[in-house]
């Protein structure tokens, strides 16, 4: 199916917030959340995982967060995989991580 050039900018528009999720924070002073989305994980649930990390940081407004993606992040049979870089710390790699998973452990890290 074909899309039209207003299709196409409708998209580009409803991507913007995570776009800039990704690019606006400092990099030095920021939480990094990193979803494995190689296909394993994708199967396993990484998208839904992903997107609700996204939502949470956009609903409650969060400053100092990254959301992104990457391939596989070596968990393979344990995906979704989830890497957490808190500036300072070792970084943590939750594996079997679900969408309740990932937000419990956005919420803690934002207290």
């Amino acid at each position: 199916m074909k899309k039209s050039i207003a299709d196409i900018m409708a998209i580009r528009e409803s991507m913007q917030s995570q776009i800039i999720l990704r690019d606006n924070v400092d990099a030095e002073k920021e939480i990094h959340l990193i979803v494995g989305m190689g296909t394993s994980g994708i199967n396993a649930g990484a998208r839904e995982v992903f997107n609700a990390l996204v939502d949470y940081v956009e609903e409650h407004e969060l400053k100092g967060f990254r959301v992104t993606r990457t391939g596989s992040l070596a968990g393979e049979g344990h995906e979704p995989v989830l890497e957490v870089r808190v500036p300072g710390k070792d970084p943590v790699v939750y594996t079997d991580t679900t969408v309740a998973k990932a937000v419990e452990i956005i919420k803690n890290l934002a207290k």
